[in-house]
């Protein structure tokens, strides 16, 4: 079987870990990465077969896994082949889905899947195939369906927030406390205050509550 050349970009090592021990034999890891300019670095360097990103990175100009999309985009293997990158994610927003689909990432997968499938889907995106989690195809279809024009407004929203500020705004939006928040991101309570302040001022809400029913009628959380 051939080997896939694959880098694993993810801001957590503990993940990168957990990847890589799951992953199959015939798929090299040569290279990972923590955030946006590492990964590009990264990329740039060993032009894999395969990028496994994550959607939420930190790090460049604040646009995440997108961004590392659109400053690798048209780079070959030594094959001749397009670097190819498939996005692996906790998130199921259908913004974070076609965020990275429209910069050029050609599929998405979510974290609850299995080191066999995962194995499976690495191996399908270097031969070229779409691949996504059952229930984010429909995102992509009506994306570049019917709903372009909602899923553009949304896109064009959440270009006004750092990858940090998305984090915390879904979490906020998902009912957790500002210390829940900074448990989870690792930073403290006075930093996610600012970071929810200027999310509201951002997207001209007034309140927690406000933003909660602004997330959900976007499908974001």
């Amino acid at each position: 079987m051939t080997t896939v050349r694959l880098v694993l970009v993810d801001d957590h090592r503990m993940v990168r870990t957990g990847v890589r021990a799951e992953l199959e034999d015939d798929l090299e890891v040569v290279g990972e990465a923590a955030d946006v300019d590492a990964a590009v670095q990264q990329v740039r360097s060993t032009l894999p077969d395969v990028v496994l990103l994550d959607v939420h990175l930190p790090g460049g100009q604040g646009g995440g896994g997108a961004e590392v999309l659109r400053r690798c985009a048209g780079l070959q293997t030594a094959a001749g082949q397009p670097v190819r990158f498939l996005a692996l994610s906790v998130s199921d927003a259908a913004a974070d889905v076609i965020s990275v689909i429209r910069a050029g990432a050609r599929g998405y997968v979510t974290k609850t899947i299995d080191g066999r499938e995962l194995s499976q889907a690495v191996r399908r995106v270097a031969e070229g195939d779409a691949v996504f989690s059952p229930r984010l195809a429909g995102f992509v279809l009506d994306a570049f369906g019917t709903g372009a024009a909602d899923v553009a407004a949304v896109d064009d929203e959440l270009d006004r927030l750092t990858a940090r500020e998305r984090e915390v705004m879904r979490l906020i939006a998902r009912g957790y406390s500002y210390r829940e928040v900074g448990t989870e991101l690792f930073i403290s309570v006075k930093t996610v205050e600012t970071h929810v302040s200027s999310v509201l001022r951002k997207l001209q809400l007034s309140s927690r509550h406000e933003l909660s029913r602004w997330a959900a009628e976007r499908r974001i959380v």
